[in-house]
């Protein structure tokens, strides 16, 4: 049904740990977490001060931004816009810088031949 994988028994004789510790591997890991680590870092230092100001400044959460609409409604919506612009920045970082790694290490894997 469209899914192009190879079965079980033709990657059964892959040796993985050395896959996991070829330079190409180890660069898509590198890759991954220098994009992973900071970002989910900043998210939560900002997750964590809206909930800080959330509990401990209610006088500045109160302040009316329009109409009944305050500043603590609009932090969490911006938490909600947060979550949806980091997602996209990391599906555009992982089709242009993770993808192709990856496509070619299975590629090499599928076809045998060694991954260094």
């Amino acid at each position: 049904m469209g899914n192009e994988a190879p079965s079980a028994e033709a990657t059964t004789d892959v040796d993985f740990p050395a896959v996991q510790q070829s330079a190409e591997f180890q660069q898509l890991r590198r890759k991954h977490r220098s994009f992973v680590f900071p970002v989910l870092g900043a998210c939560l230092v900002w997750y964590l001060a809206y909930v800080l100001l959330a509990s401990y400044a209610h006088d500045f959460m109160s302040i009316k931004v329009a109409g009944s609409f305050n500043v603590a409604m609009l932090l969490g919506l911006l938490q909600v816009v947060t979550t949806f612009a980091v997602t996209m920045w990391y599906v555009a970082y992982a089709n242009k810088e993770l993808d192709p790694i990856a496509s070619d290490i299975r590629t090499k894997i599928e076809r045998g031949e060694e991954v260094k």
